[in-house]
């Protein structure tokens, strides 16, 4: 396993977490986060997939996007290190605001992805869902806002080994990249929504039972809308699921993983 920096197309460079042969497999964080946090699936993947686990845009050691970067701005950025990787289509699992670029990705550009799972991914939120998002984006841009927030929508009382790790990733974080990021996952849940039926290829939709914003209802409905989708809801469990449930999550991307992918994907 090792870490390295990939020089992309526009001259800008994306930190990335490698290790394994094998078909690759993707792996894209959600806003505050870092490749690290992909840890359990790249020791779980290694041995049979090529994994490339990455920071974001702005995230660790990938440089930022503009401040007024919007989703599909992370979307085109996500294709050009697709490129650059030079490996062909990829499976691509995102995260979060991860999960919102590879749904993108994989609609945009089909030609880059073998397969797409989304795991705690938004999708046509409520008018106060939105409202309340776009207010957290808000005192983001202003330089307000805490960690305590996200950490307690994410993680349950008895998880505090994790919530303390996480948070010292979130306390790491560049502010104006994370308000970037942030704006981004609020206002993009709807951008390629209408889209996603023309997703051709398998799609595994998780969530966790007790993710309020990432919900079970719009896991359902996004695997209901892909041809080949398929939706996962963990019970227990919330937004940090493929860290606080990591043997479910695993046990889910290996079946999504042997799901048969039309020969122009290869």
């Amino acid at each position: 396993m090792m870490s390295r920096t990939l020089q992309l197309s526009d001259g800008s460079a994306a930190r990335i977490i490698e290790a394994g042969e094998g078909e690759p497999l993707l792996l894209i964080h959600g806003v505050g986060m870092c490749a690290e946090a992909w840890m359990p699936q790249i020791e779980a993947f290694f041995a049979d997939y090529h994994v490339i686990a990455v920071d974001m845009p702005g995230h660790g050691g990938t440089s930022p996007l503009p401040l007024t970067a919007r989703l599909p701005d992370f979307v085109a950025w996500a294709a050009r290190l697709v490129q650059a990787l030079g490996l062909g289509p990829v499976n691509v699992a995102g995260h979060s605001m991860g999960a919102l670029v590879s749904a993108g990705l994989a609609v945009e550009h089909p030609d880059l992805v073998r397969r797409v799972a989304l795991l705690n991914a938004v999708y046509r939120r409520s008018p106060e869902a939105s409202a309340a998002v776009v207010a957290r984006a808000d005192e983001l841009a202003r330089g307000e806002g805490t960690i305590d927030g996200p950490l307690a929508r994410w993680f349950g009382d008895n998880q505090m080994s994790i919530r303390n790790k996480v948070a010292r990733w979130l306390e790491q974080m560049d502010l104006q990249s994370y308000a970037t990021a942030y704006r981004s996952f609020a206002e993009g849940d709807s951008i390629y929504a209408d889209r996603l039926d023309r997703i051709a290829c398998p799609a595994l939709v998780l969530t966790g039972e007790g993710d309020q914003n990432s919900s079970p209802a719009m896991s359902r409905d996004m695997a209901a809308r892909i041809p080949l989708g398929r939706e996962v809801i963990v019970a227990g469990h919330k937004h940090m699921v493929n860290l606080t449930a990591p043997y479910i999550v695993n046990d889910a991307m290996k079946e999504w993983l042997k799901s048969e992918v039309a020969h122009d994907r290869v």
